[in-house]
């Protein structure tokens, strides 16, 4: 996108903060005309810098709020073997979001279930039963002091 300026970078932000609000309450926050704002955004997503709008949901008041990040490492590292891993934690529910990641390990994974019972048999009946797994290891978050993930 061409011409992406200070107010396109703030119309981001708050929408980043509330996508549920009025073009117009947008339009005011940053300092535009509704139809000036209106034309923005519809830029920003059709040069696709927006790529959708979402509910985002407090897992934790479903029964989800155990979170821990996996670090998993694969023993075999061929194409088939990783978009098998891939295709297998992508049916997890408890698996949020994964990452290929440089460095020691292949993947990052968000998990988030009940308490850590549910983390144990996730870690054993789904990465456990994975072929090609040869490392796993596990970051409890204790709190997240800091959290802008959408």
């Amino acid at each position: 996108m061409t011409g992406f300026d200070r107010i396109d970078r703030r119309i981001l932000q708050e929408l980043a903060t509330d996508a549920r609000q009025t073009n117009v309450k947008l339009a005011e926050r940053v300092g535009l005309s509704a139809s000036a704002c209106l034309r923005r955004v519809q830029e920003l997503e059709r040069s696709g810098v927006i790529t959708g709008y979402r509910a985002v949901i407090d897992r934790s008041r479903l029964g989800a709020g155990f979170v821990v990040y996996v670090a998993v490492g694969l023993s075999n590292h061929t194409k088939d073997c990783l978009e098998a891993f891939e295709r297998a934690v992508s049916r997890c529910p408890d698996v949020v979001e994964f990452h290929t990641i440089t460095g020691a390990i292949e993947y990052l994974l968000r998990v988030e279930v009940e308490d850590i019972r549910s983390y144990k048999t996730f870690h054993t009946d789904v990465l456990g039963t994975l072929p090609h797994v040869s490392s796993i290891t596990s970051y409890i978050v204790m709190d997240s002091p800091k959290n802008e993930r959408p």
